[in-house]
């Protein structure tokens, strides 16, 4: 990686001309810093990976459900815009979309904690069968629910994954950060006048305007 920069550091010096050092350096260093910024949180991508693929597919699809639920909830229910840049934004989907992320990571944590596949820590990137002790964390734990819930309520016990507690956590952020990821990407488009990143999903943009923040979850779900 580092020696991959040479030959651009060599270019560099080597087109370097009077009265625009300042610009050349202050374009390389603004180059650098977004190269820094990008690869060091696709670091941590791979760092979930490593810990089990559970931790990069469950924050991953958090990202992706919450997009898609304010998409539908606003669509159907929206009525109250929430931000000026993004129009289209409404405070209805934005409430159905992070009740809808925190469910849904509940639920999925419950499922994808049951195979081995996804929490097993992984040696390299191959997609092969793995075994292993998932530890306390995928390990079910039984709870009574006499005392909380009505005598009509059919389930009183319940056994539930410490995992799916901590997956509330990380559905919270995706909450919080997948909006706002939108918003951010909203005034980029607005700045240079696109409407999209791309075409491939007609009436949805590229595959980028449904993956916003993907970086930023990674990094949250790899640090908590």
């Amino acid at each position: 990686m580092y020696n991959s920069d040479d030959p651009g550091f060599v270019w560099f010096i080597l087109t370097l001309k009077k009265k625009t050092y300042k610009y050349q350096f202050k374009q390389y260093a603004w180059t650098h810093m977004i190269l820094l910024t990008v690869f060091a949180q696709s670091s941590f991508t791979v760092a979930n990976i490593f810990e089990g693929m559970f931790w990069f597919l469950l924050p991953a699809s958090l990202i992706v459900i919450n997009d898609i639920a304010a998409y539908l909830f606003g669509f159907f229910l929206g009525r109250t815009p929430l931000i000026k840049l993004s129009p289209k934004k409404t405070w209805e989907g934005f409430i159905g979309a992070s009740v809808t992320t925190i469910i849904s990571a509940f639920l999925l944590a419950n499922v994808m904690g049951r195979f081995q596949w996804f929490t097993c820590p992984r040696k390299d990137l191959s997609t092969g069968w793995l075994q292993c002790d998932p530890g306390p964390m995928f390990k079910p734990e039984h709870y009574y629910l006499g005392d909380w819930v009505p005598h009509w309520f059919p389930w009183k016990d319940v056994f539930l994954m410490p995992v799916q507690w901590h997956a509330l956590a990380l559905g919270l952020f995706a909450s919080i950060i997948a909006p706002f990821g939108g918003f951010f990407a909203s005034g980029f488009k607005r700045a240079f006048k696109i409407k999209d990143f791309g075409d491939s999903i007609p009436g949805h943009g590229g595959i980028t305007d449904r993956m916003d923040c993907q970086m930023v979850m990674a990094v949250f779900a790899y640090i908590y």
